[in-house]
């Protein structure tokens, strides 16, 4: 038996966030649990490395879902980060925060402090901009934000096709309107991954109040006597099963997947699921594994006319040589950079007041992203809905806490997801069929010109569709009146003392955009709310 003040279970954007942040005044001794190894690999760090990673069973869950009726029962293929750092080791580094809109919504769903002037001081704590400032960016904070220092053909004639469209450039995402078409700023720091285990727990390693176990999986929550309070965490280290005593609180940050199979586990969730499955009830609250959302990656490959592409250069033994140059000596190229390098925010429904979808533009191309590349000049047009209203769930399927859950996104379930998808897809061939970018297209790899009818897309959207990583929603927060929220606005379950829920799980919706920054910022706040009551506790 371990004892500590805080127990953290998962080190992945939010874990490593909470752990440094609740260790940093030394007065708290805290307890970090990862159930993968430390982030030695070299190819965590490389920026274009995730295409290794995607495939590592040591570094990534390697989760499916289930097979989803709405894409043609396929199952999808779901990475998730197993190390230090978690997704924040294998994603994709887009540094984006999502819109004002997002979390002004959460407010107006009943979560008190969660509104757009609320969150910004968190962003502009976390954020180290190379280049951005003002009021709605930092400087100096840890994780770091870097511009693409050099121009594509491929991507200037993508920017030139948006304007002809009517968008216009923006150097910044993550400004007053996020609208625009441009190159993304990435978590890379001098040609490195800047990953939370790096921007937050290596300044915290050495702390003598933090311990941080490695390959130590959480089994399940214990609880004082027959109390509804949680005071610790079993888990599996090394064939062996341990105990770790939590004197404040618990707070579980092992993702919107596995955070709700823990609660499950630990009989906290809808109470005939738990009977199913002969897990004992601890507390009913049926919301815990229900909400989920994703964002659905479509994604269009077209060949080139030139062998500009980053397939040409990894195909060529010069190019591969000359790309490891460039980052070996300088820190710069493909290498540095990773996969998508353009960015395009808009709106293509009626009804939408900001921008519905968002692009990544990646100068190569493959049949699954991280797949190996394609044997022609090709680069690919991705492109998702950012606020999806199709909902699915995670749920145990047995008692056994090794067996990863079920889980069920329904994809495209809601009419105005296909239309959305269909409408998507339109828009991305006029970017390909017209302007600078048309100029330089040989063919339409995927779907192809034979897919033409609203029917013959959707089908493609479902053949074809895939995550773009971002699970989120499966221990939504919310006021008392909403039954289904999971934990309150200040992330402790309800009805449970001494376990909170920090990670992608607790959002209420989906936010407009990549998820990892967003969660460091919720994970920045958790930090003051914890911090807050301990002091008020004295």
């Amino acid at each position: 038996m371990q004892n500590f003040d805080y127990v953290v279970v998962g080190a992945g954007s939010a874990g490593c966030v909470v752990a440094n942040g609740l260790s940093k005044n030394g007065r708290y001794s805290v307890c970090l649990l990862e159930a993968g190894p430390q982030d030695r690999s070299f190819w965590i760090h490389l920026p274009i490395g995730y295409g290794k990673t995607m495939w590592d069973k040591k570094l990534n869950w390697m989760f499916e879902t289930d097979p989803d009726p709405g894409m043609h029962n396929r199952k999808i293929f779901w990475p998730r980060g197993k190390c230090l750092g978690g997704s924040s080791s294998i994603n994709g580094l887009i540094f984006i925060r999502g819109q004002r809109e997002d979390y002004e919504h959460w407010q107006s769903l009943g979560n008190e402090g969660w509104g757009w002037d609320d969150v910004l001081p968190y962003f502009r704590r976390s954020e180290g901009n190379d280049r951005l400032g003002g009021p709605l960016h930092g400087r100096e904070g840890p994780l770091k934000a870097s511009s693409i220092p050099s121009k594509h053909p491929l991507v200037e004639a993508f920017i030139g096709s948006a304007n002809g469209l009517g968008v216009p450039t923006t150097e910044d995402f993550n400004g007053a309107s996020q609208e625009g078409v441009g190159y993304y700023q990435l978590t890379t720091h001098q040609g490195m991954r800047c990953s939370t285990a790096k921007a937050y727990l290596k300044p915290a390693r050495k702390r003598a109040n933090l311990r941080i176990i490695t390959d130590a999986r959480a089994t399940r929550l214990l609880f004082e006597g027959e109390s509804k309070r949680v005071n610790g965490v079993e888990y599996q280290h090394k064939g062996r099963l341990h105990t770790v005593q939590a004197k404040r609180e618990v707070i579980v940050c092992a993702g919107a997947l596995q955070s709700p199979h823990l609660l499950q586990l630990s009989g906290i969730g809808p109470a005939s699921l738990l009977a199913e499955h002969g897990v004992a009830l601890r507390h009913e609250l049926p919301g815990v594994g229900e909400n989920l959302q994703d964002h659905l990656q479509l994604r269009l490959i077209l060949e080139a006319n030139q062998p500009i592409t980053t397939n040409d250069q990894m195909r060529s033994l010069w190019g591969r040589a000359r790309m490891g140059l460039d980052w070996l000596l300088f820190r710069r190229g493909a290498l540095a950079i990773g996969i998508n390098q353009g960015g395009l925010f808009t709106r293509v429904r009626p009804a939408s007041q900001s921008p519905d979808i968002q692009f990544h533009f990646s100068t190569l191309s493959a049949d699954m992203a991280g797949g190996n590349v394609h044997p022609f000049s090709g680069f690919t047009m991705s492109v998702c809905q950012l606020r999806p209203l199709s909902r699915g769930y995670v749920r145990i399927r047995s008692a056994d806490p090794l067996q990863a859950p079920s889980m069920q996104p329904y994809y495209l379930s809601h009419p105005e997801d296909q239309a959305t998808a269909i409408a998507s897809v339109r828009y991305a061939r006029q970017l390909s069929q017209r302007g600078p970018l048309s100029e330089l297209v040989k063919c339409e790899h995927r779907p192809g010109p034979q897919v033409q009818s609203d029917d013959e897309i959707l089908d493609f959207c479902k053949q074809y569709g895939a995550t773009i990583f971002h699970p989120s929603g499966t221990c939504k927060m919310g006021p008392d009146s909403d039954p289904m929220a999971v934990t309150n606005p200040q992330l402790q379950v309800r009805g449970i003392t001494g376990l909170r829920v920090v990670d992608c799980a607790v959002m209420s919706t989906l936010v407009s955009g990549n998820t990892n920054w967003p969660v460091v910022m919720m994970a920045e706040k958790a930090v003051d709310m914890i911090l807050a009551d301990a002091e008020n506790a004295h």
